[in-house]
């Protein structure tokens, strides 16, 4: 028996991959670039739609700690991040083309993986995970719409703008990431005056009207809100928020700026760069105007600017076993952020999660939940067992159980979250997985 896994963004590879890996054949379906996505440029599986950083390489941060439980998983998606990062302090980014590349050669050179290049239509019989994604076409989430009983739900999502290096001002910003940790990111510091100013514009400026019937159902991810959105909440909200200046100090006035746009490498040649916290839906006329008025990128270059997409997802806690296996259709599963994992290293762990038990299935063995301990069990039982008004979920130590001891500073509670979850890990997968 063969598994059928639909969608090559960074859930559907690791969950083909690890199947493969587990001596399973498969056929991943991947729609692009016969069909294509408002937010994809490529035909590459993996490819980066908004931000190029994977967040945190940290243990002591949740990012980071499930990065490090990935690896130890032996990810896909974490080995090619390692392979094509580019420099970011204390976080993951990647060259965001050599990543999907590699992703993309590894999937399609093993030997047990059939990558189709053809929409999905509807849901195959079989053993089948759907890691479609948020941008899962038009079909196919009306296929999922009327599996689950009711209407998918949905959220708007927003990418950053991307500006060339050689059109950044040098004279007028400085290198450094927070707290010296490094010289990764180019900083542009404003003045108090100058922030007033960039505020005012934003304000003013004229965002890309939504479509009617996105228009009746606004609801925005609060951690990838527009930066024009966040603007509107208060005259310093930017500048406490993604225009924070802590731990940076400019050399040239040794004092920390009123406010500082930071620019993050975008690829490995490092001639990219992209604005952090700038997802936008602004015109594309208005970000040149408006974002040309932040100090160094009075004569910036945009090769790619901001933009807004809808994202669907589904009632995952009404729908799904922790094993990602849909609880009404043995041998359906749900892997990466149509499940509520949000972010790139929780779309794929929960593809992960998903490509490993559909093999088990496949091979009569039983499935898998993960310890509630580590945070890749902790994010799969959250997204498939949660109340209320359900809302997809980042990675974050309060999903994990308390400590029995915790102690009373932060990082060092932190820092015993992820000692706890590396230890149960190793147990669980001594245990299960050898």
């Amino acid at each position: 028996m063969q598994l059928t896994v639909i969608g090559g963004g960074l859930a559907g590879s690791e969950a083909a991959w690890q199947a493969a890996q587990r001596g399973v054949d498969v056929i991943l379906y991947e729609m692009r670039p016969q069909v294509m996505t408002p937010a994809h440029v490529s035909g590459d599986l993996a490819e980066l739609v908004c931000s190029n950083s994977l967040g945190s390489n940290l243990e002591d941060r949740a990012p980071g700690l499930l990065k490090a439980e990935l690896r130890r998983l032996n990810s896909l998606i974490l080995a090619c991040a390692d392979e094509t990062a580019v420099p970011a302090g204390g976080a993951l980014a990647v060259g965001r083309e050599a990543f999907a590349r590699l992703v993309t050669e590894r999937v399609t050179a093993h030997p047990r993986i059939t990558v189709v290049r053809e929409e999905v239509r509807t849901i195959p019989d079989g053993v089948v995970i759907i890691a479609t994604g948020p941008l899962t076409s038009d079909a196919l989430a009306q296929e999922i719409a009327a599996l689950t009983g009711g209407d998918h739900l949905y959220f708007y999502d927003a990418m950053a703008p991307i500006v060339t290096y050689e059109s950044i001002d040098q004279s007028k910003v400085f290198r450094a990431s927070r707290y010296g940790r490094g010289e990764d990111y180019i900083n542009c510091p404003m003045t108090e005056a100058e922030y007033d100013v960039f505020v005012e514009a934003l304000l003013a400026a004229e965002t890309i009207p939504l479509r009617q019937f996105e228009r009746e159902d606004e609801r925005f991810f609060e951690a990838c809100l527009p930066v024009e959105v966040i603007a509107r909440r208060g005259r310093m909200a930017l500048a406490y928020g993604p225009l924070k200046p802590v731990g940076l100090t400019d050399p040239r006035t040794g004092r920390r700026p009123f406010a500082v746009v930071q620019l993050r490498q975008d690829n490995l040649a490092a001639t990219l760069y992209n604005l952090v916290g700038f997802q936008t839906n602004l015109k594309w006329g208005e970000q040149k105007r408006v974002f040309r008025l932040i100090p160094g990128l009075e004569h910036a270059e945009f090769v790619r600017f901001g933009q807004m997409h809808r994202n669907t997802f589904i009632n995952s806690p009404q729908l799904l076993h922790p094993t990602m296996e849909f609880r009404t259709r043995a041998g359906l599963f749900f892997g990466g952020q149509i499940t509520g994992t949000e972010g790139y290293v929780a779309s794929a762990a929960s593809g992960l999660v998903a490509g490993l038990n559909a093999a088990r299935l496949i091979q009569g063995l039983p499935l898998l939940v993960f310890p509630p301990t580590t945070m890749i069990g902790a994010l799969c039982h959250y997204v498939t067992t949660g109340g209320g008004d359900f809302q997809p979920m980042k990675p974050n130590f309060g999903l994990l159980p308390p400590l029995e001891r915790a102690p009373r500073r932060k990082r060092e509670r932190h820092r015993a979250y992820a000692e706890r979850a590396l230890r149960d890990l190793e147990a669980f997968i001594a245990a299960h997985l050898t």
